[in-house]
């Protein structure tokens, strides 16, 4: 069985903009230990909180967010 994991680059992007967990947690409502949780891949933000960490970060949620592995079929 196949199964589809959301992997994402946050980390890195956050970096690069001198930004820190709880600023990007600020600008997106959300609190810090979410933003590490996403971060870490323990849990993935609804479709709103991916737009909004994309805004914050300045780019578009598919430089944010991939998928990796394959879809189960019906």
């Amino acid at each position: 069985m196949s199964s589809v994991q959301l992997l994402n680059t946050i980390k890195r992007l956050r970096f690069e903009r001198g930004m820190t967990q709880e600023e990007l947690a600020l600008r997106t409502g959300v609190s810090r230990q979410t933003i590490m949780s996403i971060e870490r891949g323990q849990t993935n933000p609804s479709v709103l909180l991916a737009f909004k960490i994309a805004t914050a970060l300045n780019v578009i949620v598919t430089d944010v967010f991939q998928t990796e592995g394959n879809l189960v079929p019906v």
